[in-house]
């Protein structure tokens, strides 16, 4: 895999850590952002269980497995409605700090694009025939 493929999942794969590790240490900030259209019981199981999905995708990363660049963009794509919720709630107080600053919030949506443009980068190199 050329360097210039290799580094974005890497630095995928920390950020993926950082987050994922974040909801359990802090996961009253991810409650914030969770849709209200989910009840609000399975929030907490859901924050965690997205943290878990982070830190296996993050290994998967690390490691260059088959199935990591799928399994991160799923991921980002089931994380998307809490980021969603979040920019929709800027300005309400909701959210500590520049969190809830509108540029902050809305400026996380595109980052998740290139975050999977990263993720894509994982996948294995298509077989050349000779």
């Amino acid at each position: 895999m050329a360097s210039s493929r290799r580094t974005p999942p890497l630095l995928l794969a920390g950020v993926f850590t950082a987050s994922g590790i974040t909801h359990f240490v802090r996961p009253q900030f991810f409650e914030a952002i969770m849709p209200r259209v989910l009840p609000e019981a399975s929030h907490r199981p859901l924050i965690y269980a997205s943290g878990v999905a982070e830190l296996v995708c993050a290994w998967g990363l690390f490691r260059r497995t088959r199935w990591a660049s799928s399994a991160s963009v799923a991921v980002l794509a089931a994380v998307f409605p809490a980021n969603l919720q979040m920019a929709l709630d800027t300005g309400s107080g909701r959210h500590p700090g520049a969190m809830d600053r509108a540029d902050v919030a809305w400026g996380r949506l595109p980052l998740q694009l290139a975050m999977v443009w990263a993720a894509r980068q994982a996948r294995p190199e298509p077989a050349i025939d000779e």
